[in-house]
């Protein structure tokens, strides 16, 4: 009995790099689409206070909050009787009175955004949202009639932490 070889040459294998390349930049082209530019982590706008001759801390100037409470009724309408409460004191019924008291505190007849002043929002959890954007539309600003300029007010708007629910 007669064993033949296996039949496999001893010939060598070849890799074509062409597809190789071609897939190399297809995906460098892929992530060079692809890439987003982000802001870099970190870069605050820190305001850092001037070198002083006296000992101590600088004094900064105080930050005008105003802490606005909207009450919502059982159907999530504000309240229309008090359904805006602004530091625990004043109490008003409708944005637009919220808006004339915003006036009163950033000034006069030409009222300018204010930069030391801040609105703190603390909602009711079943208040309709619109209600919500008439009490940020009466603090923020307003459009000038006569010119039709957009009048700033207070720039700083946040709204309170949620009550962390008991389980």
């Amino acid at each position: 009995m007669k064993i033949r070889g296996s039949g496999l040459s001893q010939s060598k294998i070849e890799l074509q790099m062409t597809p190789m390349i071609d897939i190399v930049f297809q995906l460098l082209v892929f992530f060079i689409m692809t890439f987003k530019i982000v802001a870099q982590e970190g870069d605050f706008n820190i305001k850092m206070p001037l070198a002083t001759q006296q000992a101590g801390m600088p004094d900064e100037s105080p930050i005008l909050t105003m802490h606005v409470r909207l009450r919502a009724g059982p159907s999530g309408r504000l309240l229309s009787s008090g359904g805006i409460v602004v530091n625990g004191e004043y109490v008003f019924d409708t944005p637009a009175e919220l808006h004339n008291y915003v006036i009163s505190i950033v000034g006069g007849d030409e009222p300018a955004a204010r930069e030391d002043a801040e609105v703190e929002l603390d909602c009711d959890y079943g208040l309709h949202y619109e209600h919500v954007i008439e009490a940020i539309t009466a603090v923020s600003g307003y459009v000038d009639d006569s010119t039709g300029e957009v009048k700033h007010l207070i720039k700083n708007i946040k709204f309170s932490p949620a009550p962390q629910l008991l389980e």
